[in-house]
This record gives C-alpha cells, structure tokens and sequence, in this order.
C-alpha cells in the first residue's frame, strides 16, 4: 500500500516485463557488437563517439562539459576518455577561445586522419547489428520511441535533433 508521498507501484505486466528485459538485454548486446567492432581500430565506443562529435563540431573543437553532456557521459568520464585520446595523439586540451577558465577538447590532424576508417567501421556495425535486423518501418518506429524517451529525460533546451 502507497504512503501518502509515495504512490502506488504500478508492476510491469508479464507482456511490460517481456518486452522491458528484451530491451536491456539487446541494448547491451549491441553496445557489446559495436565495441567490438571498433576494437579492430584499437578504439573503443566512447572513445569513437567523442571524436566522432569533435569531427562534426565547428574547428573541430567542443567544451568537454558540453562534449559530456552531448554523449551522455559523465564529466570524470570524459576527462578520462581524452587522457586515452591524447595519449594516442587524436586530441588535445586547450583553455576555451571565449572563456579561459573552461577547458575544450580539439581534434588533431591525427585524429581526423583515423576517423573516417572508424566512422565506415562503425556505419557498418550499426547497419549489421540493428539496421538490417529491422524493416525500415520498424527502425522509424525505435527513432521516433527513442526520442520520446530521450525528451522525457533531457535537461531542459537538450532535447534538439528530433527525428522528422
């Protein structure tokens, strides 16, 4: 029974429970095939999505707050993610151009020249892994839920980049 401050739990349905732990498990089994992948580059799925975010932002250059923010990572996460970055080269730390108490990672020349392998390995992955697993219809209907869910749980002003 619910206390006046705490509602009634509401308990998944046997179908709700199904399709809950269906979900958990093919998100990580994904997650498990891409980073798979990509280890073939010697990167990891993180390690590609934060240079892949630094390859599409402008100079090629993000804050890593909003670098973390942006791949859903922790700050602490993120700083670790580019100490193993840095040390292969790929990226750099510099005092932020319109604030210098802030910290923004930039892409080298070295960097860029290993994203585009990672990028036509990782394209590869997700089509095997997910794309070609659905009907066109079906990965539409997981873009649309999935942004649902994302809205639901952004930080106000982060939603963005909705699927049309």
């Amino acid at each position: 029974m619910a206390t006046d401050s705490t509602p009634e739990t509401r308990w998944l349905t046997p179908d709700e429970q199904q399709a809950w732990r269906a979900y958990l498990r093919a998100s990580r089994l994904l997650e498990v095939a891409l980073d798979r992948d990509l280890a073939h580059h010697g990167t990891q799925l993180s390690e590609y999505e934060v240079v892949s975010m630094l390859s599409e932002a402008p100079a090629g250059r993000m804050r890593m707050s909003a670098l973390a923010d942006l791949v859903v990572q922790s700050r602490s996460r993120v700083t670790h993610t580019a100490a193993r970055l840095e040390k292969r080269g790929w990226v750099r730390r510099e005092a932020c151009v319109d604030d210098r108490r802030g910290v923004e990672l930039v892409l080298t020349e070295q960097g860029r020249a290993h994203i585009d392998d990672m990028a036509r390995c990782h394209v590869n992955s997700v089509r095997e892994h997910l794309l070609d697993v659905l009907t066109p219809e079906e990965f539409r209907d997981l873009g649309h839920s999935m942004q649902k869910i994302r809205d639901a749980l952004a930080d106000p002003g982060q939603a963005g980049d909705a699927i049309r």
